[in-house]
């Protein structure tokens, strides 16, 4: 099942060399665990509900462990001090929905384990 690096960052007005460096190193460390961009920042984009500070970024992997390993590598942890130092920001590892998911059916078990408490 796939599986996406998401996050929101907020880079500063005047971006540090270090992010530029981060950004042009980045790919080789996802490359080994089959990552890939899916958003980098869209400079179009159409907030349509509250409020999105900052730059959206989704990375796509084949599966979580896949994920997990290119976060926790070695080649990637001496980069992140690179964004870090420079820009806030949140990032999650997040399981992606099988093939063929309908929200109907999570909808349905919600519903049944709510009626449970009740």
């Amino acid at each position: 099942m796939n599986a996406y690096a998401i996050g929101n960052l907020r880079p500063p007005s005047r971006p540090d060399d270090e992010v530029f460096d981060y950004m042009e190193r980045i790919q080789a460390t996802l490359d080994p665990f089959g990552g890939r961009f899916l958003v980098h920042g869209a400079p179009e984009r159409e907030v349509r509900e509250g409020a999105w500070p900052g730059a959206l970024v989704i990375i796509g992997f084949p599966s979580l462990e896949a994920a997990r390993g290119w976060y926790d590598s070695e080649a990637y942890q001496v980069l992140v001090p690179l964004r870090t130092r420079h820009m806030a920001g949140d990032v999650m590892l997040i399981d992606g929905v099988p093939p063929g998911y309908e929200a109907a059916g999570t909808a349905a078990r919600l519903r049944a384990a709510h009626r449970e408490t009740v």
